[in-house]
């Protein structure tokens, strides 16, 4: 038995080797500034990375919102987060907010966004941080910054162009245009748009569906992906032979193809 994080502003449950993460301050549609709700998902991956009974991660929001972002008040305050010199700002970010793209790269296992509601700024970042997105039908997308005279502080230029390619990324950023779900399909940045009520009845069915993949070659799998995008192929190549000569080794791979042997040697009912 092992026992949960405790978290100031999300909830975190375990169930089916199914870690689900729910940021529950719904009174600041889950902005990310002025919450815990950063400290909260670094908390929680950075436990699911060194329990290797969870195999996925599910990131959704409580109420109506996946995640405001930055919050906006603060901003026009100048408290906060918000507060302070260039230089003081700058350590904001890197001890704040920045947190999240170095956790969200570093997650051992799969992780899906389910996208209740608007994703805006960074919190838009955040979904695109995830390795699978999908949507409600009613869920809003915006990387806004621009709107506010901002950049995206957060690192989610670096995922973005690398999610949907960089004209598409460019255009969205340089624009700070609003989409909806069913153009965020089109783009590529969600792999599925389905009705509010289906939303966490479908991500469960997808969780569940990875979850249940031999769980070494789940996790090395994606330490692969992620390497696939900064490595060269000589020596992308050489780390894949590594890795598949430890899966090899792992009682999940011999079972997995008794299985299927066992499988194919049965005689087909006619």
């Amino acid at each position: 038995m092992f026992t949960l994080p405790e978290l100031k502003d999300s909830t975190l449950s375990f169930e089916n080797k199914i870690l689900t993460l729910i940021f529950n301050r719904h009174d600041v549609r889950n902005a990310l500034t002025g919450t815990h709700i950063v400290d909260d998902i670094v908390q929680s991956i950075t436990w699911a990375n060194t329990c290797l009974e969870v195999a996925v991660v599910i990131m959704t929001g409580a109420g109506t919102a996946f995640s405001s972002g930055g919050n906006v008040k603060d901003m026009a305050e100048r408290k906060g987060d918000f507060a302070g010199n260039v230089s003081e700002l700058e350590e904001k970010y890197r001890r704040g907010i920045q947190r999240l793209a170095l956790i969200m790269e570093q997650a051992e296992m799969p992780v899906i966004a389910a996208v209740n509601g608007a994703a805006m700024g960074a919190g838009f970042d955040l979904a695109n941080m995830c390795d699978l997105r999908i949507a409600s039908n009613k869920a809003k997308f915006g990387e806004t910054f621009i709107n506010l005279g901002l950049i995206p502080g957060d690192g989610g230029a670096w995922f973005m162009q690398r999610l949907i390619g960089y004209q598409k990324a460019a255009e969205l950023t340089f624009t700070g245009r609003i989409i909806d779900a069913q153009e965020a399909k089109e783009l590529g940045i969600v792999l599925k748009v389905v009705e509010p009520r289906l939303l966490m009845e479908t991500v469960n069915e997808l969780a569940l569906e990875v979850a249940n993949k031999p769980a070494a070659a789940l996790r090395l799998t994606k330490r692969l992906m992620k390497m696939a995008q900064r490595t060269q192929l000589p020596d992308f190549l050489t780390i894949c032979a590594a890795f598949q000569g430890m899966a090899h080794q792992e009682p999940d791979h011999l079972r997995a193809v008794n299985q299927l042997i066992d499988k194919m040697n049965k005689p087909s009912v006619k």
